[in-house]
């Protein structure tokens, strides 16, 4: 995935209220100044959110959005992270037409955003006649508390997720239904060699992973790389439980 814009570099000052960041920029006048930035995270952004670090946002392209910019990746270390919460369901969707994630091959139609389950919605639905249904979850991982620089664990999630447990429970009752199913984790940043669930954070996350792949489903990993012009998923890691 290209970003349509050119990403404008940036230090940020601070996160705050979930969604708000404060970031300076250059100014059209090469003087710094301050912008407040949509921060599309929800998560607790652990180790991603230290004052003065280099990050890069987006510029809106509705001239009638409140905040006319996003933020999109911030540098930790030598590498740059993706942040933006948003972007995996087209970063998987893209990969799969790609023909880069090797479980996902095979299908000759995808539907985003289907209906399913009790009151659910499925990233991703793969079709293919004479084969069960297939049904992706996607989730962001930017989570990295491994200090090692270019390798370590990248781990899911970095906060409580109800809502987390609550796909993973529909995606068992699909398999139970004769579907295939199968969670992505598609880590937003290229310094890790391997997945594992944050069992401390969300102990009760970690018990529906549990109880969802011995129903069925399915778990892959991919990693990214990420920079200020795209960010595309380039291989898998072995997920560690």
């Amino acid at each position: 995935m290209e970003f349509p814009d050119p990403l404008i570099p940036g230090q940020l000052a601070q996160r705050y209220k979930r969604f708000l960041s404060d970031i300076e920029i250059t100014g059209n006048d090469g003087a710094p100044v301050e912008i407040t930035a949509h921060c599309p995270n929800p998560g607790a952004m652990l180790g991603l959110k230290e004052p003065g670090s280099d990050v890069w946002v987006s510029p809106a392209r509705n001239p009638d959005r409140k905040l006319k910019y996003t933020w999109e990746i911030i540098r930790v270390g030598a590498h740059h992270v993706g942040i933006n919460t948003s972007l995996p369901n087209t970063l998987v969707d893209e990969a799969i037409e790609a023909g880069r994630i090797a479980e996902l091959t095979g299908y000759g139609n995808r539907r985003r955003e289907v209906r399913y389950g009790e009151n659910s919605r499925i990233d991703l639905l793969l079709e293919e006649p004479g084969r069960p249904d297939c049904y992706v979850e996607v989730k962001n991982v930017h989570l990295k508390r491994d200090e090692t620089d270019g390798t370590g664990a990248a781990e899911f999630p970095d906060s409580v997720t109800k809502r987390g447990a609550k796909h993973l429970r529909e995606l068992a009752n699909a398999v139970e239904a004769g579907a295939r199913a199968v969670m992505i984790y598609v880590v937003q940043r290229s310094d890790c060699d391997q997945f594992r669930l944050a069992d401390d954070i969300d102990p009760d996350y970690a018990a529906a992973f549990a109880d969802a792949r011995h129903r069925g489903v399915e778990a892959i990993c991919y990693a990214c790389d990420v920079s200020p012009e795209r960010i595309e998923i380039t291989r898998p890691l072995p997920i560690i439980v």
